[in-house]
């Protein structure tokens, strides 16, 4: 998408949107993202690109880093996993304001399965 076309907002309105994405959650998945640190950030790094396979020129609208709650066995005294959502890769997704507020909800929803332990093949099948 031509970066002309694009929607932009400021970060504190993208913020936001992650932190209402976040609140729609159900009670009961919220109460089990206690040691997870979510963040915003512009775009992924190579490394983080690397790590997912995904190539320099294609979009990595979020990321889960950590280790899902279906894997975990004698899990604690860790640093928290991470789930990040990168604004500058969905703002290049969207033509719209709306579209990014969708799009960040789903990348959220996404990213927090992940923590549940679902994987990309599962959320498909789920239409996520």
């Amino acid at each position: 998408m031509q970066d002309s076309v694009r929607a932009r907002m400021s970060i504190e309105d993208f913020e936001q949107l992650v932190i209402e994405a976040i609140d729609s959650l159900p009670e009961e998945f919220i109460k089990r993202l206690d040691n997870v640190d979510i963040t915003v950030e512009s775009m992924p790094t190579r490394a983080q690109l690397a790590q997912q396979g995904i190539p320099d020129d294609s979009l990595l609208l979020g990321l889960y880093e950590g280790v899902p709650m279906t894997a975990r066995q004698n899990y604690g005294f860790v640093l928290p996993d991470k789930i990040t959502i990168f604004q500058e890769s969905i703002e290049m997704a969207c033509a719209t304001s709306e579209e990014i507020v969708h799009v960040v909800r789903d990348t959220v929803v996404h990213e927090v399965a992940h923590h549940f332990g679902i994987d990309d093949d599962a959320l498909h099948a789920l239409g996520l």
